[in-house]
């Protein structure tokens, strides 16, 4: 060997690998002989290691085993991350789902309003109209507005309602008059001094009428003879106590 080749820096090769690739078997690290070894038996088995590394012969990547703990970890994480975002999904489906039914409900309820408020405008006109009818003077021109009108409530689905005849019922009629009759078996609203209307089962308007009862029945004749026949066998009874020669002084 040349003296050039002496000054050369050597290349030294360390295998660390703790599981000897050949032979399956955990390798001691240097400077931890076992025990009973000497320095050149230590010495001899690192460079028998490098050796067999810088050789190539056998050596390849490291097998470990299969680590099962982690992949079962990571299933049940993503189980549980699925589970939590399935139950945010549901939550969410819901909130919108009710959001939907109130804002519906709401929209039902404002355009209910607003008819039934415009409608209330209208039944002093239609009360105007209706007496024009009574006296005759719905005609011409007047009774084409007119019938404007009425088919404005007709289009809001207003109706109305009291009619003679029909039985007295308190949610529905406004009773401002009130008289008994024998041609009626029950209260009955016989005179209509005005309509009422209602929108659905919602009444907007009662309706004012004059009521009329049945009469009341007259007092049985038996009865109100009753107390004269009494009197009549009480006074008989005292006449007979009064004649002469009757009773134990007569003897």
């Amino acid at each position: 060997m040349s003296q050039q080749d002496e000054q050369a820096p050597r290349v030294v090769i360390r295998d660390e690998r703790r599981i000897d690739p050949t032979s399956g078997t955990v390798r001691v690290p240097a400077g931890d002989e076992p025990a009973g070894a000497t320095p050149e038996q230590g010495e001899h088995m690192s460079e028998h290691d490098n050796d067999t590394s810088a050789s190539g012969n056998g050596a390849g990547p490291v097998v470990e085993p299969p680590v099962t703990g982690g992949i079962e970890s990571g299933a049940d994480d993503t189980a549980r991350q699925l589970a939590e975002r399935t139950e945010d999904l549901q939550r969410v489906t819901a909130e919108y789902a009710n959001y939907r039914r109130r804002v519906e409900r709401d929209r039902v309820l404002v355009v209910d309003q607003a008819a039934e408020r415009f409608a209330g405008q209208l039944f002093p006109i239609v009360d105007d109209i209706e007496r024009a009818r009574d006296h005759g003077d719905l005609t011409g021109a007047f009774k084409v507005v007119a019938d404007r009108v009425l088919g404005l409530l007709d289009g809001l689905g207003v109706t109305s309602f009291g009619k003679p005849g029909d039985p007295f019922d308190p949610a529905l009629h406004e009773a401002v008059l009130h008289d008994t009759s024998p041609e009626v078996s029950e209260p009955t609203a016989t005179t209509v001094l005005r309509p009422g209307f209602q929108r659905g089962d919602r009444v907007l308007r009662t309706a004012m009428v004059g009521v009329s009862e049945p009469e009341t029945p007259a007092a049985p004749a038996a009865a109100a003879a009753g107390p004269e026949v009494v009197d009549a066998e009480v006074v008989e009874t005292a006449a007979d106590v009064d004649q002469p020669g009757s009773g134990p002084a007569a003897g």
